[in-house]
């Protein structure tokens, strides 16, 4: 690459020669292209603009936008879309602007949002609660369940002990009512003998019923509910629900309200007294609920005991048996305690 120095330096000579040689002559001489010394002598003007936009003669002054900004958000018109406000003012012999104009306006000034004053609402708690033994939690949540024809649903309702996956109760409906839910926590309550301390469930209408809020009440049981639209606060009912309709069994619909309640009694039964639950320790939900699970953990030890004696070139270490869980926990406070902790001191 040539020096601009160098350049300069040729072009100067070329200046020297050229009443001796010719501007060509002198070009060739020095080693300098015809066309490039043309430009350094002849350089472009410096280009003028960037050159302001023609203004539209039907557009809006400043005074006309501001006008209909505050024609938009007044009082009177501050709930109607700007639609509604063009029509609104067309009635009255007005006309301002179309409604995209309008739009473009409140666009331009960040105001195509709600312009109306919005009600607030206090941030929901998050629920926490943690069970170290059976009845401490309950859980419970209502399903859809196909029924004969299209349109036509059928409601599961399904209670869980957090802690062992053990269901108290259930039942299918027609509807979804805090009646029906009343009448299978008390059924539940009076078959078992057992009573929960807590009782978890959505924000639902039957969940915050009143027949059921009543009979809570007179049992002492305290509520507890989901955080509106966060399934994760129910996380329970929510995968025993997945574990229902991904069954091999589970039909793609009811031909009857009995065939649905007959189907779910014969699920819950195998649910409750044969599934060996993962998140239990591969025990069933009786076991871990009516306190068999330490004997079936002995009786296992003894059968892993024996095949290690047996091989015990088969394993890497002793086996152990999978002890039953002491603990369950819906937004466990411990684990959020922790990641408060942990979290960098400028985050906190």
């Amino acid at each position: 690459m040539t020096k601009p120095g160098y350049r300069a330096f040729q072009a100067g000579t070329v200046a020297e020669l050229t009443p001796l040689t010719g501007v060509t002559a002198a070009c060739r001489l020095v080693g300098l292209s015809r066309a490039t010394h043309h430009r350094m002598t002849n350089p472009k003007p410096p280009k003028l603009g960037p050159w302001p936009k023609r203004q539209h003669p039907g557009q809006l002054s400043d005074a006309e936008r501001d006008h209909i900004a505050r024609l938009l958000n007044s009082e009177e018109y501050r709930n109607l879309s700007p639609a509604q406000v063009y029509y609104a003012e067309l009635d009255k012999d007005r006309y301002h602007a179309s409604p995209r104009t309008m739009y473009r306006v409140l666009e331009a000034r960040a105001m195509n949002g709600e312009r109306r004053p919005l009600a607030t609402h206090p941030k929901r708690a998050v629920p926490e609660l943690v069970a170290t033994a059976p009845d401490d939690v309950w859980s419970w949540d209502i399903t859809k369940l196909r029924g004969p024809v299209k349109g036509v649903w059928y409601h599961g309702y399904v209670a869980l002990d957090i802690l062992s996956r053990f269901s108290p109760c259930h039942r299918v409906e027609k509807t979804e009512d805090g009646q029906l839910a009343k009448d299978m926590i008390e059924e539940a309550v009076m078959a078992n003998g057992r009573i929960p301390k807590y009782l978890h469930a959505d924000g639902g209408a039957a969940m915050t019923s009143k027949p059921l809020s009543s009979l809570l009440t007179d049992l002492d049981v305290v509520r507890s509910h989901n955080r509106p639209r966060v399934s994760n606060d129910n996380p329970y009912s929510e995968s025993q629900f997945k574990t229902t309709k991904y069954h091999y069994e589970y039909p793609d619909h009811f031909e009857s309200i009995g065939h649905g309640r007959a189907w779910m009694a014969n699920f819950m039964y195998w649910y409750n007294y044969k599934h060996y639950h993962s998140g239990i320790g591969y025990y069933t939900p009786a076991d871990v609920y009516f306190g068999t699970a330490a004997l079936t953990m002995e009786k296992r030890q003894r059968t892993l005991d024996r095949a290690y004696q047996a091989h015990p070139h088969r394993f890497r270490r002793r086996p152990k048996a999978a002890p039953p869980p002491t603990r369950a926990a819906i937004n466990d406070p411990t684990k959020r305690t922790q990641q408060h902790e942990t979290r960098p001191s400028h985050l906190t």
